[in-house]
This record gives structure tokens, sequence and C-alpha cells, in this order.
């Protein structure tokens, strides 16, 4: 230390320097978890949409049910006719509104002989 200067508040100095990149490093953490979570629901709806396209029913409504209302806007369902279905959603941004990019889920269900 120098004589005659102080260190009273360097750590609060400290602090204030590092809660930007807390901010940044929270919200990038948080924003991957959206994306996981979009996977996921996608993946489930995916699901959902081929069991109903295979046996005669309405793909979208039934991934519509499954999926949570937050991914519901911009989704994009594409079902065949042998069983399969492809589910596009649009994984929204943690701040600041918009999207950040979109998860497409594909599925295929074929019922069990009998």
């Amino acid at each position: 230390m120098v004589p005659g200067q102080r260190e009273d508040g360097q750590a609060a100095v400290e602090l204030c320097a590092l809660l930007p990149l807390l901010g940044v490093l929270a919200l990038g953490l948080w924003q991957l978890a959206m994306w996981g979570e979009a996977t996921w629901a996608a993946g489930a709806a995916a699901r959902a949409a081929a069991r109903a396209e295979a046996v005669g029913g309405d793909a979208e409504a039934a991934a519509r049910r499954v999926l949570p209302g937050r991914f519901e806007d911009g989704l994009r369902v594409v079902a065949d006719r042998e069983g399969g279905a492809e589910i596009r959603v649009r994984v929204p941004l943690v701040a600041g509104g918009g999207q950040l990019f979109t998860v497409t889920e594909r599925a295929r269900f074929a019922p069990q002989g009998g």
C-alpha cells in the first residue's frame, strides 16, 4: 500500500464491477434452461401429435394440449398420413422479448396391429 492511500470501499467497487458480469451470466443460464425446456416440450408435443395423427385425430390440437403456453406462439405442426409429426417451437428470449431460435422435433407413431 502506498503511504497516504486508503482502501476503504475497495470491496464495494469490485462488487459493482462484477455485478453486470454476474447478471449476464445469470441471463445466459436462464436462456439455456429455456432452450432445454423448449426442446423437451417440443419432443412431448411431437409424440402427442404423431399419436393423434396415427389414430385420425387433430395433430395440432394434440400438440397444443401438451405444449406450455409460452411456447405456443409460432408453433408449427407438420403431420403426415403415416403417423409422423414434426413440431417447430420458437424459443423466446428471457430478456427483451422476441425469439432466439427455433427448436424442431420429430416423432413417428405406428399403432400396434391386432
